[in-house]
């Protein structure tokens, strides 16, 4: 039997969502993130979110890019983003931008360590976890 070949690490992955427009925004206004057009080589216009050495793409719904999902759809996420920023500080900032936390602080198990979390929506109801690694 062959030896399994290596995977390192995620790259980027794909959001789907209703409103390219309210979703930089949120991503930007909010968590922060970097918001980068580009041009891929067919030449058409994209947009990603861009945070430490990750991204996300968006694609509009009804609009995807091929290659895509099998049932693509705005609200299918859950994701959890590591901060250093302490979760006081997060509640502070999104209190102020009206944003609901829905659960938190709690107690979760990350990929590496053990997580203090907080949880909201996303403009499309994306379940966004914030997370302290303890």
């Amino acid at each position: 039997m062959s030896e399994i070949p290596e995977i390192t690490a995620l790259d980027h992955l794909v959001l789907t969502v209703a409103s390219l427009e309210r979703t930089m925004a949120f991503y930007r206004d909010v968590l922060g993130m970097e918001v980068e057009e580009f041009q891929p080589a067919d030449g058409s216009r994209r947009f990603a979110l861009k945070f430490g050495v990750q991204k996300i793409n968006l694609h509009l719904a009804g609009q995807e890019f091929r290659p895509h999902a099998k049932r693509p759809g705005p609200g299918t996420a859950d994701l959890c983003f590591l901060s250093v920023t302490d979760l006081k500080a997060w509640q502070d900032h999104l209190d102020a931008q009206s944003i609901t936390i829905e659960e938190g602080p709690l107690r979760r198990t990350g990929a590496s360590r053990p997580l203090m979390s907080i949880y909201i929506r996303d403009p499309d109801g994306n379940l966004i976890e914030i997370s302290n690694q303890i």
